[in-house]
């Protein structure tokens, strides 16, 4: 692996530790559907993008948030004129992501195991609403391998360090693995720290970047080969 031996590894949760993209491909799909009187599917799927990521300053990341795009997206869609059904089905498809199963991905709690045997600290570090994850933490079983829980507003480089502060541990020290290259590794080489990219097979536009150094992070098939990695 590049750089030196970490003794604190962070782990993204969404698509990472478990199952999550997939499920808001299937909204898109469901909320099209409810308004297909008001518009062909790539268009509503593309306006309720960008409407997401215009609210992600008022709102932030997850569900909920997603939940709320969804109305204003149909109002605007509609010219106002939204039919109440239309918004009992957005608010229920948005209920029924915030209870869907949580699926933890292959090999995950095997690894945490091993790399918690090992003596590595492990800590959580996602984005995201703060009641959903901690749901979806306690419903994983995958809790007890973790030392330290952060579900941040972003994934900045500054909140990276105010994380790493909380947690007393110098980015040198710190390895990061995730899916997203936008949110899980490149601000972590900005502050020093190690990275390693576990792609999952469908990523959100807005986690999308055009070009990343390959020399300067490791990337994985799978998390299972973490273990061997380190």
């Amino acid at each position: 692996m590049r750089g030196s031996k970490p003794n604190v590894i962070g782990f993204d949760a969404d698509d990472t530790l478990w199952v999550n993209e997939p499920f808001f491909r299937e909204a898109e799909l469901k909320f099209s559907k409810l308004l297909e009187k008001h518009g062909e599917e790539e268009e509503l799927v593309k306006q309720l993008f960008e409407t997401e990521v215009g609210n992600l300053k008022h709102y932030g990341y997850g569900i909920k948030s997603f939940t709320l795009s969804m109305i204003e997206c149909a109002m605007k869609a509609s010219d106002g004129k939204i039919d109440h059904r239309i918004t009992a089905g957005i608010l229920d498809i948005g209920r029924e992501m915030l209870q869907k199963p949580v699926e933890v991905l292959d090999g995950v709690p095997e690894t945490l195991a091993e790399l918690k045997k090992r003596g590595y600290k492990l800590i959580v570090a996602t984005k995201g609403d703060l009641v959903d994850q901690e749901r979806k933490l306690e419903k994983s079983g995958l809790e007890k391998y973790f030392h330290h829980i952060e579900i941040m507003k972003d994934k900045q480089a500054v909140n990276y360090l105010r994380m790493l502060g909380r947690i007393n541990t110098q980015p040198a020290d710190f390895l990061m693995v995730g899916n997203s290259l936008k949110s899980d590794i490149l601000p972590l080489l900005e502050i020093g720290a190690q990275a390693v990219h576990i792609p999952f097979h469908t990523t959100w536009d807005h986690e999308r970047v055009e070009k990343a150094d390959k020399n300067s992070f490791n990337e994985l098939n799978s998390i299972t080969a973490l273990t061997d990695m380190l």
